[in-house]
């Protein structure tokens, strides 16, 4: 018997694989963009060759800056909901793992029954009333000969590495924010510091020009001129306040802080850093950009997707067993004559379900196509970023230099005028005007610090913020993952 049984068995399995559903033909498979190509042009280079470092914002040597990074990165809510779709991520995973080991369950029952006298059962058992009591041991194994489980695991894994991708992308996304937030809210605060002493400057000059008007060396248009200026000013002043103003909430937002979480800030004058720019991106953009990795880590997840809907058209073969006591009577209920025991095999064949595996495999060979397509998209805009913030800088550099020399040019103007004054070779006014000028020149100095700072962020957010994967491919627990291809 047990040979026909084997024998019966095999000739199942043999039929079932000839009747199994025929998996479709793949008509379209979206190609992956070979980020090992992806350079920079040969005309963006900057003076510092490298990467970002991990905490890339020390580098400004200001306390306060590090102070809000540090504590936003502790505390924030942003953080806090990345981490939960990690936990969720590798319960996933640790679920999809334990289904490729043995399933062992212990059972212990106890009923009473009485039985019908004009039931199935004839006298004595009709009529009377037992107490049954079990205790049993199942187990069940699925082989996967086909490779459902690690499919269904590497998927997981995949998942789960892309959410720890996106938790370091979360941090260099909120790091990022706040330096630039920081580095506008300094900003406002040196243009508004320099507005005042325009301000205060453009109020001497009106008092030179009624004085000249009183000698009737002026006329009362300049005076009005004069007035229209300093309106003006005290108009950008207001705006300068409020943008101030809503930077710092802005930055308070950021933090997820309090009403007094700021009120110990103090301006810091703009530090210049030389910003790294590596000679080559390719794999290291990859390694270093979390987008771009938990990009990678979905396609990986979406290829064993596509894996997983193939096994479906495949039959199914588990092997269950039970062995345990039975006895109506507890004192029987450990004797010899109570064993029960059960073996056998179940084997389950996709006969006449063809049409949905399809549509099943159909769907998932489209979303791998659409995640591929993503990561190709996240490897042009890394490039891009990482181009563009580059540039911008350059030309940053090239402004500020420019900018310098009007500067000194504007300073050694106000120093000859000084000098003329003290002779008695101009007037007042002119010295006026020439402070004036060399407070507009310091005022463009500030606006393009400022505007460097932000570049210099985009860019180490752009390179990864010395963000670097694990090239080995383990999970969250540290375990090495099996997968069976390479993104």
């Amino acid at each position: 018997m047990t040979r026909g049984l084997r024998t019966s068995l095999a000739c199942a399995a043999l039929v079932g694989l000839g009747a199994c559903a025929v998996i479709p033909p793949e008509r379209h498979v979206t190609p992956q963009q070979d980020v090992a190509g992806a350079q920079l042009a040969t005309d963006i280079h900057l003076a510092r060759e490298g990467w970002p470092q991990a905490r890339w914002w020390t580098a400004y040597g200001d306390v306060q800056l590090e102070q809000l990074i540090d504590a936003a990165l502790k505390d924030s809510p942003t953080l806090e909901s990345a981490a939960a779709r990690i936990g969720a991520a590798q319960a996933a995973l640790v679920q999809n793992q334990a289904a490729r080991d043995i399933g062992v369950n212990f059972q212990a029952a106890a009923n009473r029954q009485r039985y019908s006298a004009n039931g199935l059962f004839p006298s004595p058992i009709g009529g009377s009333t037992y107490t049954e009591e079990t205790l049993g041991i199942q187990a069940r194994y699925d082989f996967d000969w086909w490779g459902r489980n690690r499919a269904r695991i590497a998927a997981a894994a995949g998942e789960a590495n892309a959410r720890r991708a996106d938790y370091a992308q979360a941090e260099l996304i909120l790091a990022a924010a706040i330096a630039q937030s920081y580095f506008r809210l300094q900003g406002d605060w040196a243009l508004a510091v320099d507005l005042r002493r325009m301000e205060a400057l453009q109020r001497d000059m009106i008092k030179d020009t009624v004085r000249r008007i009183e000698r009737g060396l002026a006329i009362i248009d300049e005076q009005r001129t004069d007035e229209t200026r300093l309106s003006e000013l005290q108009r950008q002043i207001a705006q300068i306040d409020a943008d101030a103003v809503r930077e710092r909430e802005g930055l308070r937002a950021l933090l997820g802080a309090g009403s007094d979480a700021l009120r110990d800030l103090r301006p810091h004058p703009a530090a210049t850093t030389a910003a790294p720019l590596p000679r080559r991106l390719g794999l290291e953009l990859l390694a270093r950009r979390p987008d771009l990795q938990a990009a990678r880590w979905r396609v990986q997840a979406a290829l064993s997707r596509v894996e997983l809907a193939e096994t479906a058209f495949y039959p199914d073969i588990n092997l269950t067993g039970s062995f345990g006591l039975d006895s109506i009577s507890i004192s029987n209920l450990l004797s010899a004559g109570s064993r029960t025991f059960y073996l056998g095999p179940t084997l389950s064949l996709p006969l006449f379900n063809g049409k949905s595996l399809q549509g099943q495999l159909g769907q998932a060979r489209s979303a791998r196509n659409e995640v591929i397509a993503d990561y190709n998209q996240s490897v042009f805009d890394a490039v891009r970023e990482v181009a563009q913030a580059g540039a911008e800088i350059q030309g940053l550099d090239t402004e500020l230099g420019r900018q310098d020399d009007a500067v000194r040019s504007s300073n050694a103007v106000l120093k000859s005028v000084q000098a003329r004054l003290k002779q008695g070779l101009t007037d007042h006014g002119a010295l006026l005007r020439a402070e004036m000028t060399s407070l507009n020149q310091a005022d463009v100095i500030v606006q393009l610090r400022t505007r460097r700072q932000l570049a210099e962020v985009a860019l180490m957010k752009a390179l990864g913020g010395g963000y670097h994967a694990n090239q080995e491919g383990r999970n969250i627990d540290g375990a090495k993952v099996s997968v069976t291809k390479q993104p």
